[in-house]
């Protein structure tokens, strides 16, 4: 698949950008500090640069669970919103990349506004994962965006439609309400009620047919994340991933071959940089 090609299916929304925590490697702020990027900078990102014991060091969820029972939910909240918030820092390169595309729809795992500063000068819809609310069993809030105020006003789901581009952040975001799922409880709620169908729009649940997708940065060796997209790409006609990984693991392996996705042999940062 030539990079041409891709970006063409992009453009056209038969292919999907889904974007991982890996495409912030190397990004950092003013002061030297490195936005995560993976699971460890992730948990010394929450925890004030301390490693935390082995069986917690295994995946950043249950870093968080830990921090959040030791020292409450608002805490945990408070430093995921810390860490993309308090100082400003360069937009990876792949959403520079994207910013010439401005595809119709796509997905981001990530936690920052970095996706949203793409579209601010255009007309979208937002949807961002929410979890351990009482009301309904939706683990979504939609939002339109409206270029005029440049603010994101909630909206019924019935009124998302593709007429205008789709940003879909199932994670959460920190604007423009700070939700995030961060930690074990937050990632079972959101998993439970996406198998029953819960997690996404109505009009998601067919627009996302037959749909390939193109992951940059998405760590399938992490069980969270493997689920997560397991739930959000359900009926995909395949696709291609590129991550920094040198060496393809077991459960990434299965993964991908098991949803027909290609991994491309080449590092994220050749591929934004080369012509093809």
């Amino acid at each position: 698949m030539k990079k041409h090609e891709l970006e063409a299916q992009i453009k056209e929304g038969t292919t999907v950008p889904f974007i991982g925590m890996g495409v912030f490697k190397g990004t950092k702020t003013e002061d030297g500090f490195q936005i995560p990027f993976d699971s460890d900078s992730m948990i010394l990102a929450l925890n004030s640069g301390r490693a935390m014991s082995p069986r917690l060091m295994y995946e950043y969820s249950r870093a968080a669970m830990s921090l959040e029972q030791r020292k409450g939910r608002a805490y945990i909240e408070g430093m995921t919103n810390h860490i993309f918030t308090a100082k400003p820092y360069a937009m990876p390169e792949v959403y520079v990349w994207l910013k010439t595309l401005m595809p119709r729809y796509v997905v981001d795992l990530n936690l920052d506004d970095s996706l949203l500063k793409l579209y601010d000068a255009t007309e979208h819809f937002l949807i961002t994962g929410v979890s351990r609310i009482m009301a309904g069993y939706d683990r979504f809030i939609v939002y339109r965006y409206d270029v005029a105020t440049q603010t994101y006003t909630r909206v019924d789901k019935e009124a998302l439609h593709v007429q205008i581009p789709i940003v879909f952040k199932p994670l959460g975001c920190t604007v423009p309400e700070k939700n995030f799922i961060i930690s074990d409880a937050d990632f079972v709620d959101w998993l439970t009620e996406a198998m029953g169908g819960y997690a996404l729009p109505p009009l998601l649940k067919t627009y996302k047919n037959d749909k390939s997708y193109l992951f940059l940065g998405v760590d399938f060796d992490r069980d969270t994340f493997r689920m997560v997209a397991n739930e959000i790409t359900l009926g995909l006609k395949g696709g291609y991933t590129i991550n920094d990984q040198e060496t393809m693991r077991k459960k990434e392996e299965k993964f991908l071959k098991a949803h027909r996705v290609e991994k491309l042999p080449v590092s994220l940062e050749t591929f934004l940089k080369s012509a093809e």
